[in-house]
């Protein structure tokens, strides 16, 4: 008997792994079997998508894409999304990495107040600043305007205190070293540690990337010109019937899933460098 133990010991272990797949698995199907829906849906009719939503399509049809492209603004909507969700990212990168260089190695008065005022941001709503935002960017005179669209988004408090814990976690040896040969603050920070903090820079990049191209509010206050809709302003249009009559589903769809499509890219292509904090590892 006391043979047979390690056997029946290694079953149960098995048994319960097996059993914490099949839950994952589940969850899974769950979890995507919406977007699935949501591109099937897209390639049918308006009438086939209305009787039969969760069948795969009687006939397949790209004729919701064709109507996205020839008869909507959609390119525009797409070149508008692209503009801001570029500029956006490229300066919270700048932007966010410098006031978490400065706030977790540089030395200065008020520092720790400037951090507890970070933090302070963070905790309020978002919507909270909608009116506030929309005043200051009409006093000056930034409504509708790429300006206007851009400049509020380029700073993200949480995006500065992911750089801050991030710089902190790297030895101060380094730049210690660094400042003997004769490198000033900005060339440490550019040369020596801004390298090591590649996973926090992927981080930042995914998230400013979903959160510039996924943004809706900031957009509605910031302009009402159809030259500057974006795709969240687009689609939404499109939900309340903005090109016509009828349930519309397979159009509204098709939008859904090509807004999709550049952060899932995202996602995939940088999935195993959220946070990799091994890769900023040094050896003392």
């Amino acid at each position: 008997m006391k043979k047979a133990l390690p056997r029946y010991a290694g079953e149960g272990k098995n048994r319960g792994r097996w059993v914490v797949f099949a839950v994952l698995i589940v969850l899974t199907v769950i979890y995507v079997s919406p977007f699935l829906i949501q591109i099937m849906n897209s390639f049918k009719t308006d009438t086939d998508a209305s009787e039969n939503g969760i069948s795969l399509p009687a006939t397949w049809t790209t004729a919701a894409y064709q109507t996205l492209f020839a008869h909507s603004s959609f390119p525009l909507w797409f070149m508008n999304s692209v503009i801001v969700t570029v500029c956006v990212t490229f300066g919270r990168v700048m932007f966010n990495s410098m006031a978490g260089y400065a706030l977790a190695k540089l030395d200065f008065y008020g520092r720790k107040v400037l951090f507890a005022l970070v933090i302070g941001v963070m905790s309020v709503p978002a919507v909270v600043l909608l009116i506030p935002k929309f005043l200051v960017i009409r006093q000056l005179g930034m409504y509708n305007t790429y300006f206007g669209l851009i400049i509020p988004l380029l700073v993200d408090a949480g995006g500065v205190f992911i750089m801050k814990n991030f710089f902190e976690s790297i030895p101060t040896a380094i730049e210690e070293a660094a400042r003997i040969d004769g490198a000033g603050t900005f060339r440490i920070y550019w040369s020596v540690v801004m390298p090591m903090a590649r996973p926090a820079l992927v981080t930042i990049i995914i998230l400013s990337f979903q959160g510039s191209w996924n943004e809706l509010s900031h957009f509605i206050v910031a302009s009402n010109s159809p030259a500057l809709v974006n795709l969240t302003k687009g689609v939404a249009g499109l939900v309340g019937g903005g090109l016509g009559s009828g349930n519309q589903f397979p159009l509204k769809l098709a939008a859904a899933t090509l807004m999709t499509i550049p952060v899932a890219i995202l996602f995939f292509v940088f999935q195993k460098r959220i946070m990799n904090t091994s890769s900023g590892g040094v050896k003392e």
